[in-house]
């Protein structure tokens, strides 16, 4: 199992909650968290990086799962926030994460979004040079001063699925190695413009330390050289994030130790080569500190077999759990009203999405299922209610929050008024003909 998670009398548990009880009570598909783990992972991370670079601010990613009570256990742990839209920013501001530890580091963000982010006075993470002077335009007309720093793409393969590999040289994302000069160079003598930092994220579900290592060293040589070559000293380094997590027991992954071990040193060297002042080092993980506290419970409603294969049909689909479709990734599958029993036989698991893309997991031996049975499909905290959808016409599910033993509601689920909410139909379609 987890850490967090066992089998008591049969039946799974997590964080001391019956979580085959929660699914009886609120209903399914249901996701679930568990905040102490929460907790426990953030510092974690967190502690690893301090007892080696005391000066080291965890920005949490907050697209992993924006949940507002996610949000407020992070704001009390001390978290600050990478957030990649206006919404996220409305969020983390409804959460009180402060202004000052939060990062906006999405693409192709809009003039509406970086004048919010103006407003609220975070610092704004520019993914081309054509995103600057739109904000230097802003701040001209409005007078103010924009804290910024600038997305560098190191052009370094983080070894992960090509969907979340995003410091490749053809990537979309951040300014290219050999552009990053002449763009800190205008930031520099622009009006309006505080340069305060640069940043990388070189892919997601990354376990390996070696990208890490690789593409560290490329972005402090371009530190070096700012300083060097235009007498810019940066206030942070950002390495963003992508640790990866261990889905399967066979899965290679890192430790945030493994991670502080490789990189650290390497900062060190080149402040040193430098002669750099020691700058503040910014992290972004996400998946790491939320993916295996989160748990999505469905029920089995059809058996079939087939000549070939046998579907184990369930209330869920990847209008609840997107990621198997997406990046065809795996989450493994306990029958958590019979979490001890030992496998029987081996199945498919289907989601109830018409479409045929729709399985949640392949091949997979389980015990002989029935239907009633509550699945539950693990590491499912980060990028799955985040994910959902209302494809279908099917209302998004409910999450519960497990804390030592007991537990909360944190979202209700919704209903089909839900899927009316916000549309209108105009009188001359109403008519009766």
């Amino acid at each position: 199992m987890r850490p967090h998670i066992s089998a008591e009398d049969g039946r799974l548990t997590m964080g001391g909650v019956d979580l085959v009880a929660l699914a009886d009570e609120f209903g399914t598909p249901l996701y679930v968290m568990d905040e102490d783990r929460i907790r426990q992972r953030y510092r974690e991370f967190r502690d690893a990086f301090q007892s080696l670079y005391p000066r080291v601010r965890i920005c949490y990613a907050c697209k992993a799962n924006t949940s507002l009570a996610v949000l407020h256990i992070l704001r009390q742990e001390g978290a600050g926030a990478d957030i990649l839209s206006e919404g996220e920013l409305f969020l983390v501001n409804e959460a009180g994460i402060p202004p000052e530890s939060v990062i906006f580091t999405g693409n192709n963000k809009t003039d509406r979004e970086l004048e919010a982010a103006l407003d609220a006075g975070v610092t704004i993470n520019l993914d081309a040079v054509h995103e600057m002077e739109r904000l230097e335009g802003i701040c001209r007309a409005r007078g103010m001063t924009a804290r910024v720093s600038f997305r560098v793409n190191p052009a370094v393969d983080p070894g992960t699925h090509p969907h979340l590999s995003t410091g490749l040289r053809e990537s979309k994302f951040g300014i290219p190695e050999e552009e990053v000069l002449e763009a800190y160079r205008r930031a520099a003598a622009a009006d309006g413009l505080e340069v305060a930092g640069i940043h990388m994220h070189i892919g997601s579900q990354i376990t390996s330390t070696s990208p890490y290592e690789e593409a560290c060293s490329r972005l402090m040589d371009l530190v070096g050289m700012l300083k060097q070559e235009l007498d810019v000293e940066l206030e942070f380094v950002d390495l963003g994030g992508g640790v990866g997590i261990r889905y399967r027991e066979d899965e290679p992954y890192i430790t945030p130790g493994q991670l502080a071990g490789a990189v650290v040193p390497i900062i060190r060297d080149k402040l040193s080569e430098y002669g750099l002042e020691e700058p503040e080092l910014y992290l972004e993980p996400g998946r790491f500190i939320v993916g295996d506290a989160g748990v999505m419970l469905t029920r089995v409603s059809t058996i079939k077999a087939t000549p070939y294969k046998k579907f184990i049909g369930t209330d869920a689909g990847f209008h609840v759990l997107a990621r198997p479709l997406i990046y065809g990734s795996y989450h493994e599958v306990v029958v958590a009203s019979r979490a001890d029993a030992p496998p029987e036989e081996v199945v498919d698991i289907a989601g109830n999405v018409c479409e045929s893309g729709d399985i949640l997991a392949r091949d997979r031996r389980v015990p002989a299922i029935r239907p009633g049975d509550v699945l539950a499909f693990l590491d499912a905290g980060a990028y799955g209610f985040i994910m959902a959808s209302q494809y279908n016409s099917r209302p998004r599910p409910a999450e519960v929050l497990v804390h030592a033993g007991g537990y909360d509601l944190i979202r209700e689920r919704e209903g089909f008024e839900d899927l009316l909410r916000h549309q209108r139909v105009p009188e001359r379609l109403r008519e009766v003909r």
